[in-house]
C-alpha cells in the first residue's frame, strides 16, 4: 500500500469501514441466505454466491476509493435479493444465473454509454439530498424501536454518544460501540454461531430464457438502478464527492457480469453504509475519508476469501446493537441532508414531498420508494416553478 495510505489512516475511518462492514453483513446478508433457502439452492450454491458478491464489491469498492480519492463504498443489491425472495424459486439455477448476468449487462451499457449521467443531471441536488434524508430517516428512526425492545443497551449507547458528541466528538462513536458491546456481553446478547455453508466459487454456464429475462433481470436492474445508483450517488454527491456516474456505475456493471456464472445477483453502491463512511465522523477531512473506502473494500476480500466464514461471526453481534450503532454514525449525514434538501426555498416544497414519499418505504409496480420519491419531487417542482416571462414581455422590459 503506497505511504500515501498510511499518512491518511485514522482510527475512525477504520472504525466507520467496520460498521460499514457490519450493517452490510447483518440484515442484508440474511436476506441473501434466505433467498437460497427458499430456492433450495445447496450450500456450495450458497456458499458461492456469497464469495461472489463479497468478492466483486471488495474489488470494485477498494479501487474506486483509490481511484477517486473518495469513501465509494460497494455491496451487493440489498432490494435486488429482496426481490429474489419472491422471485427465485421455482426458476432453473442456471436461468437465474443467465438473468444475474443479463441484468449486469443492461446496468453496464447504461453506464459505458453516459446515459445515466445524463439521468443524474435531470434531477435537482435539493431533491436527490431529500431523497437521500428520506432514506437515512427510516434506518436513523430505527433507534427508537431498537430502544424498546432493549432500553438499557440503546438509551445507554445514545447517552454516550450525544455526551461525548460534547466533550471528546472524535471518540464519541467508537466510546458508544465499546459501551454497547460491553453491556451485550454482560446480557448475553450474541447469537449463537450460524451456519450457511459457506465455501468457494462455484461456476454455473448462464442459460438463457425470457419468462428469467423478463421476471428477474429486467427488475433486477431496475431496482439497482433506481433503489441504489442513484442514491448512492447522492450520497457521495452530498459529502461534496463529485464523481462522474460512469466510473462506477461501468465498473460495477462489468464485475456484476464477472461474478454473475458464480451466482453473484449485482454489485452495486452502495445508499445506508456510504453514508456511515462519507460522514465527519469518518475523519474531519473528507480528502482522508477515503481510507475507509480502501479498508472497507479489503475486508470484503478477507471475507470472500473465507468463504463466509468471518460472515458468521458477524452475524453473532446483537441485532440492535448494530442498529444502533449504525443509526448513531448517521445522524451528521442525516442533518446536512435537510439542510441541503430545505435550504433552497424556490423548491422546499418539492424537496418535502420528495422526503416524505422517500421515508414511506412505498413500493408500487415492483419500483422502490427512491425513484417514487423523485418522480413526485420533480412533479411537484414543475408545477410549482415560476413562470417564464413572454419573450415579447423581456423585449420591451430591456427597451424600457
Amino acid at each position: 500500500m503506497p505511504s500515501t495510505f498510511w499518512r491518511d489512516l485514522s482510527p475512525s475511518a477504520a472504525l466507520a469501514a467496520v460498521l460499514a462492514l457490519l450493517v452490510g453483513y447483518s440484515g442484508p446478508f440474511l436476506i441473501i441466505v434466505h433467498a437460497a433457502q427458499s430456492a433450495g439452492l445447496s450450500p456450495a450454491q450458497l456458499g458461492s454466491w456469497i464469495w461472489a458478491v463479497s468478492i466483486g464489491s471488495g474489488v470494485a469498492g477498494l479501487w474506486l476509493s483509490w481511484r477517486w480519492k473518495a469513501p465509494v463504498i460497494t455491496a451487493w443489491s440489498t432490494p435486488g435479493a429482496a426481490l429474489l425472495l419472491a422471485a427465485l424459486p421455482g426458476v432453473p439455477y442456471g436461468e437465474a444465473v443467465g438473468a444475474f448476468l443479463a441484468a449486469a449487462a443492461i446496468v453496464t451499457l447504461l453506464g459505458v454509454s453516459g446515459l445515466f449521467d445524463r439521468l443524474m443531471k435531470v434531477f435537482p441536488a435539493a431533491l436527490a439530498a431529500a431523497m437521500l434524508a428520506g432514506i437515512l430517516f427510516r434506518f436513523v428512526a430505527e433507534l427508537a424501536s431498537a430502544a424498546g425492545h432493549d432500553p438499557l443497551l440503546v438509551v445507554s449507547m445514545a447517552a454516550l454518544f450525544f455526551v461525548g458528541r460534547r466533550f471528546f466528538p472524535r471518540y464519541a462513536l467508537p466510546a458508544a460501540i465499546l459501551l454497547g458491546l460491553a453491556l451485550a456481553a454482560a446480557q448475553g446478547l450474541f447469537q449463537p454461531l450460524p451456519t450457511h455453508g459457506g465455501g468457494g466459487p462455484l461456476f454455473t454456464a448462464p442459460q438463457w430464457s425470457w419468462s428469467a429475462f423478463f421476471n428477474l433481470a429486467l427488475p433486477l436492474a431496475l431496482v439497482a438502478l433506481t433503489g441504489q445508483f442513484l442514491p448512492g450517488m447522492a450520497v457521495l454527491s452530498s459529502s461534496g464527492y463529485h464523481i462522474p456516474a460512469r466510473s462506477p456505475v461501468s465498473l460495477l456493471g462489468a464485475v456484476s457480469m464477472l461474478t454473475a456464472p458464480f451466482g453473484g445477483h449485482g454489485v452495486v453502491l452502495a445508499a445506508i453504509t456510504a453514508a456511515i463512511c462519507t460522514g465527519p465522523e469518518t475523519h474531519p477531512d473528507p480528502k482522508r475519508r477515503y481510507v475507509a473506502g480502501v479498508i472497507c473494500g479489503a475486508l470484503y476480500l478477507a471475507i470472500g476469501a473465507a468463504g463466509g466464514a468471518l460472515a458468521s461471526l458477524i452475524l453473532t453481534l446483537p441485532k440492535a446493537l448494530v442498529a444502533t450503532a449504525a443509526g448513531l454514525a448517521l445522524f451528521g449525514t442525516l442533518a446536512s441532508s435537510l439542510s441541503a434538501a430545505l435550504g433552497d426555498e424556490g423548491r422546499r416544497e418539492a424537496a418535502l414531498i420528495t422526503f416524505v414519499v422517500a421515508a414511506s418505504g412505498v413500493s408500487i409496480a415492483g419500483l422502490g420508494a427512491p425513484l417514487w420519491a423523485l418522480l413526485a419531487g420533480g412533479a411537484v417542482a414543475l408545477i410549482l416553478r415560476p413562470a417564464k416571462p413572454r419573450q415579447a414581455e423581456a423585449a420591451v422590459g430591456q427597451r424600457g
